[in-house]
């Protein structure tokens, strides 16, 4: 098959680039004809208020990519459809409602002459703005199929079009050159890692941290840091805020320091972080939302909480470093397999 998937890819950063570029690789293994269609100017900056780009690429830059798309430039949208109609098969990679008008563009330089999935990371943002539903609404209804990554984001797929909605669980799309770490020491010192954001909880971790715990918090803050210190000053907690983007070689070290990840978010659909911590040989203690607790064992390679509280959370970390648990659930850690992920997911993605 002639393959098309328009998304990010480096020198784009993150799980969604990261994503597009080893799907692209999955499908070209199979023998399919593919190519990336990505982006010289993805989003105006004050829409995404961190880092964009890297310098170095997270993995293995795929060779057929075209970075023509720009979000000032409708012009390019039609005339990347255009490009596209002589594919048998259009992945349009959807991480924001933002990328809507693009995507409408790039369907109307098609012309309705190739079939097209919307490969959904989220079907709608976890802080939503008022324009948010509409334009996805506006997008799903005009594809031939929508792909999403959980039965929940799938249900929610489905208030917004009558298109064909079908379901596969998120494969890993990790970095290469992770190794698993499993020294013996205990440094009473967990992980917050990644993009900061409300819901991913990370003001419910710092509250709940018991008097003799510490928290490296490393990542870009999502508009502003200052409210984040003020509230390490209030509860007086040991958290060392390390903002900013963080470059891969700097991720193995990270982990070494600290006993646990914790992923405290309040809502979730899927996550790279548990794999991540688990490449790394850290257990996690991650709340019961999206798709954490079907990544994370509780009692074997970590703790799994409810949700939004506290309190909740403190006795989970407390139960985390009861004596000898740190240890035992380090051990009950094992490097995830991604190739049967990977082949189911690209089997429905072809199939749906």
């Amino acid at each position: 098959m002639r393959i098309a998937i328009v998304g990010p890819t480096f020198p784009y950063k993150g799980g969604g680039a990261q994503h597009t570029t080893e799907l692209a690789h999955r499908l070209s293994a199979q023998g399919h004809d593919v190519v990336i269609e990505s982006w010289k100017a993805q989003y105006p900056g004050f829409l995404y208020p961190g880092q964009q780009t890297i310098d170095a690429p997270e993995g293995e830059p795929f060779p057929r990519t075209h970075r023509r798309l720009d979000w000032r430039r409708p012009d390019g949208w039609v005339a990347c459809g255009r490009r596209l109609r002589g594919a048998d098969l259009v992945i349009l990679a959807v991480l924001s409602p933002v990328q809507v008008p693009a995507y409408l563009g790039i369907l109307y330089g098609m012309a309705g002459r190739t079939r097209v999935v919307a490969l959904c990371h989220n079907v709608l943002p976890h802080e939503r703005k008022p324009y948010d539903r509409p334009l996805m609404k506006a997008l799903l209804k005009r594809v031939d199929g929508v792909l999403a990554h959980s039965e929940q984001q799938a249900e929610l797929a489905r208030t917004l079009t009558d298109r064909p909605v079908t379901v596969a669980a998120m494969a890993p799309h990790l970095p290469a050159g992770r190794a698993g770490q499993n020294g013996a020491q205990v440094h009473r010192k967990l992980l917050f890692f990644g993009i900061v954001r409300p819901y991913k909880g990370l003001d419910l971790l710092i509250r709940a941290l018991p008097e003799d715990v510490g928290l490296t918090v490393a990542g870009e803050f999502w508009g502003g840091i200052e409210e984040t210190r003020a509230l390490v000053q209030e509860v007086g907690a040991e958290v060392d805020l390390r903002p900013g983007y963080v470059a891969a070689e700097a991720v193995p070290g990270l982990f070494e320091q600290s006993d646990a990840l914790v992923l405290p978010y309040r809502s979730a659909t899927a996550s790279q972080n548990v794999w991540l911590a688990f490449e790394h040989g850290r257990p996690v203690i991650a709340t019961r939302v999206g798709a954490l607790g079907d990544h994370v064992t509780d009692g074997v390679d970590g703790i799994l909480v409810e949700p939004g509280s506290v309190e909740a959370l403190r006795t989970a970390i407390e139960r985390f470093y009861e004596p000898g648990e740190p240890e035992r659930l380090r051990s009950g850690v094992k490097s995830v397999d991604p190739e049967p992920f990977w082949s189911a997911y690209v089997e429905t993605l072809l199939r749906g």
